[in-house]
């Protein structure tokens, strides 16, 4: 199958030409290759690690979006032994954008939510691109009060460019959904573990990314806002959105230096799409990892802690009061 490269990845695609060119001339039988197969390997890992060691706000952008980087439903089914859909919000409909429904993982029943962007084109218009309307955040809202009710942990896996911005969204009370999801997520009893495993984009990530634990894949983003729109607004074009990446600083490093979340999970060298398998293997090892720590913690004590994370969050300066005036 072909591989997809990024414009920084030129350089591998070449090096890539050239190793299939040698294995095909291997393969007629023409001439022993196997020494120079291995050197050329051993050339586009190099190379690789010099790439990924230096990259810019913009191009973990651009991975964040490969198209072959896993999915929520890649890793539900890749991490779990068993996983029901389930489907619906009970009041318009069900949102393809939003997947969510019973897990097993390893012996622990967990409830998983998360945007779906679809794997081509046609699964992409059918998934919305990922972007969801207020049916799907009132599904996994659905979903996470029917896990409070029996017990189950709730993992969510973010990866939108944002909540459907279209007129019937908001007519449906697409800005209710979140702030309610954002409501009943700060006091629910079980546990809530939050991993950004794609795009983080405003809202869209928040309706299902107030949790007890949030954490970032490394080539992942999370800002209120994405480089393009950003761009256009502040200089009317999106030729800007390589420094509107830098100026957010949106990427994972950023956002655990400023605390708004609380660790990143390592990528394989190239990106998770690059070895999806032991990515999602990685992925399942830190969230039985994390949520050992959680489930032995009391409800009560837990909401409150995930209730003053968020309210340490920010910098204020509180101003001395004005002297009254003693002029008449």
């Amino acid at each position: 199958m072909a591989m997809t490269f990024m414009d920084f990845e030129k350089p591998l695609e070449a090096l890539y030409e050239q190793l299939e060119k040698l294995k095909e001339v291997g393969e007629k039988g023409e001439l022993d290759v196997t020494d120079m197969v291995r050197e050329l390997e051993n050339k586009i890992a190099a190379k690789r690690k010099e790439i990924f060691a230096s990259l810019t706000g913009w191009q973990k952008v651009q991975l964040s979006r490969h198209p072959e980087r896993p999915y929520t439903l890649y890793y539900v089914t890749t991490m779990c032994k068993k996983f029901i859909e389930l489907h619906g919000d009970r009041y318009a409909g069900d949102d393809h954008a939003i997947v969510g429904g019973l897990a097993n993982l390893e012996d622990q029943t967990v409830v998983v939510i998360g945007h779906q962007k679809g794997v081509n084109t046609k699964m992409r218009q059918y998934r919305n691109f990922g972007m969801a309307n207020p049916e799907g955040y009132r599904k996994a809202l659905r979903l996470m009060k029917m896990a409070e009710r029996f017990g189950f942990p709730v993992v969510t896996l973010i990866d939108t460019p944002g909540a459907f911005p279209g007129l019937e969204a908001e007519q449906r009370g697409q800005a209710e959904a979140i702030a309610r999801n954002l409501f009943e997520m700060a006091q629910l009893r079980v546990p809530i573990l939050c991993y950004i495993i794609g795009e983080g984009a405003s809202g869209g990530a928040l309706g299902i990314g107030l949790g007890d634990r949030v954490f970032m894949l490394e080539y992942t983003w999370y800002s209120v806002i994405s480089p393009e729109s950003c761009s256009s607004i502040l200089w009317h074009s999106w030729d800007y959105k390589e420094q509107a990446a830098e100026a957010l600083k949106l990427d994972a490093d950023h956002m655990l230096e400023f605390g708004l979340i609380d660790g990143i999970v390592k990528e394989p060298l190239g990106g998770a799409h690059n070895a999806p398998e032991e990515m999602a293997n990685a992925l399942k090892k830190h969230i039985l990892t994390e949520l050992k720590k959680l489930t032995v913690q009391d409800p009560d004590a837990r909401i409150l802690a995930r209730i003053e994370k968020y309210s340490k969050m920010g910098h204020y300066r509180e101003l001395a009061p004005a002297t009254p005036s003693n002029s008449k």
